[in-house]
């Protein structure tokens, strides 16, 4: 657990962002994860209008290819949770 805006959260745990939360409409998920040094980052991604269809091969190498998930980054970026996702 880390504390984040004064709220305890549970790090590196993506949810669907709920109504009433900021970002609520505009992204799909949200995921907190550890900034260093003690920080605490709030990662949004996702689109609230999709599914994922990852159980259908030819959409999950298409959707992995578009946004290079062999290489998808630091835990901080919006890609590495949704290439995690798919």
């Amino acid at each position: 657990m880390a504390t984040y805006q004064g709220k305890n959260v549970k790090l590196d745990a993506p949810r669907r962002i709920r109504q009433g939360e900021p970002g609520y409409g505009r992204k799909k998920s949200v995921v907190f994860v550890s900034a260093g040094q003690g920080k605490v980052k709030r990662v949004m991604f996702g689109d609230p209008n999709m599914s994922i269809k990852k159980d259908q091969p030819g959409r999950r190498s298409n959707f992995r290819a578009r946004h290079n998930c062999a290489d998808p980054g630091p835990k901080t970026s919006a890609r590495y949770w949704s290439c995690k996702a798919w």
